[in-house]
């Protein structure tokens, strides 16, 4: 058995969050997922957030998301059954809806509730492996039972970070938020790496802000710093992601570099 055999993958769950707002969370889950299936790592990304703006931005429609991350979460369909194709080689999507939101308030008494992700997964993933290299989970922009959910079933958290004042008042807020579900849920979830997002090289606040979240998080920063950029804006719009609207725009070429340093950090955490 191989490590290129489909069926013999354990795959890495990574967690993409930020309780604030406009950071370019779902951005960064889209064009990191594509960038990693454009590398040959088989990608499945989960919509956890009820806006499921990450699933219009790979271009499927409403009327085209017949089972959803909603259904998988009240056990009325496997996670098997809701995944689908998109038009990204290698990339697969489990869409959302604004039916999710409902989903906290219907699972208020239902038992595990904070579990129904990952056992869902669990039971996709026969004996450990499945058909992916990475799971990649969108959650709101908020501290919910849905993203509680996502952290409870992931391994690490990739934190996009805007270049702007409040950035590490933010940072810290998840920190925390990451330390309680360590400490009740998940004594393995760690941070896999913070991404410097709307980076303008033009404003010295960006460089400040880059260089003060250095200073505090040291080596979990990325060295690939996200730049602004009008084509990342515009490519949802289109139902693409920035990758396929425009492969050589700054902002494109930097989630490519971006998915080659996560690779690299999870080969190294593998051979440790």
């Amino acid at each position: 058995m191989t490590e290129s055999d489909p069926l013999k993958r354990v795959p890495r769950v990574l967690v993409v969050a930020n309780q604030k707002g406009g950071v370019g969370k779902t951005t960064t889950a889209i064009n990191l997922g594509t960038a990693l299936a454009a590398v040959g790592e088989p990608t499945l990304l989960i919509d956890l957030d009820p806006q499921g703006n990450a699933s219009t931005g790979l271009g499927v429609p409403r009327s085209e998301r017949k089972l959803t991350t909603y259904d998988v979460l009240m056990g009325q369909a496997t996670l098997a059954e809701a995944i689908q194709a998109t038009r990204i080689p290698k990339l697969s999507l489990v869409p959302s809806t604004v039916d999710l939101t409902g989903a906290e308030l219907e699972l208020i008494d239902v038992e595990r509730r904070n579990f129904r992700l990952k056992d869902a997964m669990r039971e996709y993933s026969v004996y450990g492996v499945s058909p992916f290299s990475y799971v990649l989970i969108d959650c709101p922009p908020s501290l919910t039972l849905l993203t509680v959910n996502a952290m409870a079933a992931a391994d690490a958290v990739v934190v996009p970070l805007q270049c702007e004042f409040f950035a590490l008042e933010g940072l810290s807020q998840l920190l925390k938020t990451i330390e309680l579900v360590r400490a009740n849920l998940n004594p393995t979830l760690e941070i896999q790496g913070i991404v410097l997002t709307m980076f303008d090289k033009r404003n010295k606040l960006s460089d400040q802000v880059a260089a003060d979240v250095r200073e505090h998080m040291g080596a979990k920063v990325y060295n690939t710093m996200i730049p602004r950029n009008v084509r990342i804006s515009e490519a949802p719009s289109h139902g693409l992601p920035a990758l396929v609207y425009d492969l050589r725009c700054p902002g494109s070429q930097a989630y490519i570099k971006l998915a080659g340093e996560l690779i690299q950090r999870e080969r190294v955490r593998a051979a440790a």
